[in-house]
């Protein structure tokens, strides 16, 4: 499994289509679970790949967002990015905005984790602790039934994603819950640093 890219190119290449904090904080986000994923599912000699694709997984969303997972393709193939990792980054759009479907393990997971990091994340920063490091399986359960809380993250997609795995929804939102523990800290660390190159 080859990318073409290193990682720091990875990132330097999402940041050159997407400024919002928001996307670059997601792209990491969804790299450090990804990399959790593959060191826990077996696949860790692969783990470059694994999160290099997570990364650049919404490449095209902030400047092209109805074109999403279509303007991707055009925009990696520039960067040198191997078609391999273009198809894994368009099957996670698979019957949204992408005819690609997720084959592959690592491929599976980014179509089932992508939405329910948004929901996580949604529900981390209305903890007291603003974290998931004491975020319960309950807790998130709750949130999860609640249609209304981070309505734009799809429930049909995430419980999709559950059973490609073959997961329960439990099982689910409980490992991808570990996974965004693993990579909290490192994320904070970044976005602090950006924060004193900003002068903030």
């Amino acid at each position: 499994m080859t990318v073409n890219l290193s990682r720091q190119e990875a990132l330097e290449l999402l940041k050159k289509y997407n400024k919002e904090p928001f996307h670059i904080q997601h792209g990491l986000t969804v790299e450090g679970v990804m990399r959790y994923f593959a060191r826990e599912n077996g696949y860790g000699e692969d783990e470059e790949y694994w999160g290099i694709v997570g990364l650049l997984h919404d490449i095209d969303f902030e400047l092209y967002p109805e074109q999403h997972c279509s303007k991707a393709p055009e925009l990696l193939r520039e960067a040198g990015v191997s078609e391999e990792a273009i198809y894994s980054v368009c099957s996670h759009g698979y019957g949204l905005c992408s005819d690609l479907e997720p084959k592959h393990p690592m491929e599976k997971i980014l179509f089932a984790c992508d939405e329910l990091t948004g929901l996580i994340g949604a529900a981390a920063r209305m903890r007291p602790s603003k974290s998931v490091m004491d975020m319960e399986l309950s807790s998130l359960k709750k949130k999860f039934k609640d249609k209304r809380f981070a309505a734009g993250c799809s429930r049909e997609v995430i419980k999709e994603g559950a059973e490609r795995l073959g997961w329960t929804l439990d099982e689910l939102l409980e490992k991808t819950i570990l996974a965004m523990r693993s990579c909290e800290e490192s994320i904070l660390s970044y976005e602090e640093s950006v924060d004193r190159e900003m002068g903030l």
